[in-house]
C-alpha cells in the first residue's frame, strides 16, 4: 500500500476525498493578506489548519466529494466599545460539498443547508484562499472586549450638563417682542 502525499496548494480534491486523507499545518498569518488587512496577526502570528477529505455514499447516485476544513489564528481588532486594540481568537470550522459545476452548485445551494462549491478546474484546489475566506467570515461583526481594560467615560451629569435649548425658543421670544 502506497501513501499518497498531497500538496495543500494544488490539492487533488477527488483523490483526497476518495482516500479519506487528512492534511494539517501552520502557515504564517502575514501570508493571508486579505485577513491581515482587516485583522493584523497577533500572538504567534500563525494560522493552524487541518483538512479532511471524505466521499459520502448516496443511494442510486455517485458518491459525493466533501472537504472538512478547520482553521484558527489570533488577530488584533479594535474594540467598538472603548476603541482600544484587543486580541481575538478566530476559529473557522466548515464542511464543503463539491459538485461538478457552478450551475449545479447554485441550484443545490438554494435548496440545501450545506455549503456547496463547484469543483475547481482540473480538480485542483489551493487550500490557502479557502482557509482565509473562512477566517474572514469568522471575524466578529462588532468586536468588543468582554470587559474593557479602562472604564468608559461617562457623560457629565448635574448642573454642568444643562439640557440643550428648545429649537423654537428663539421664535417664541421674537413673537413676544412688540413691533
Amino acid at each position: 500500500m502506497t501513501t499518497q502525499i498531497f500538496d495543500p496548494h494544488h490539492l487533488d480534491l477527488r483523490r483526497f476525498a476518495e482516500t479519506a486523507s487528512t492534511l494539517a499545518g501552520d502557515w504564517p498569518a502575514a501570508g493571508f493578506e486579505r485577513l491581515a488587512a482587516d485583522a493584523p496577526p497577533a500572538g504567534t502570528g500563525t494560522v493552524c489548519w487541518s483538512a479532511q477529505g471524505e466521499q459520502r455514499a448516496v443511494k442510486g447516485a455517485a458518491a459525493q466529494t466533501w472537504l472538512h476544513l478547520q482553521a484558527e489564528t489570533t488577530v488584533t481588532l479594535i474594540c467598538q466599545r472603548c476603541l482600544k486594540p484587543m486580541v481575538h481568537a478566530v476559529h473557522g470550522d466548515r464542511s464543503f460539498h463539491f459538485v461538478a459545476d457552478e450551475a449545479e452548485a447554485e441550484r443545490l445551494d438554494e435548496e440545501s443547508e450545506d455549503d456547496v462549491l463547484a469543483m475547481p478546474p482540473r480538480g485542483r484546489l489551493d487550500l490557502r484562499p479557502l482557509i482565509e475566506d473562512e477566517l474572514i467570515l469568522a471575524l466578529p461583526i462588532v468586536p468588543r472586549h468582554d470587559v474593557c481594560p479602562e472604564p468608559l467615560p461617562m457623560p457629565a451629569e448635574g448642573p454642568a450638563a444643562a439640557p440643550p435649548p428648545h429649537p423654537f425658543e428663539a421664535l417664541a421670544a421674537l413673537k413676544r417682542k412688540p413691533n
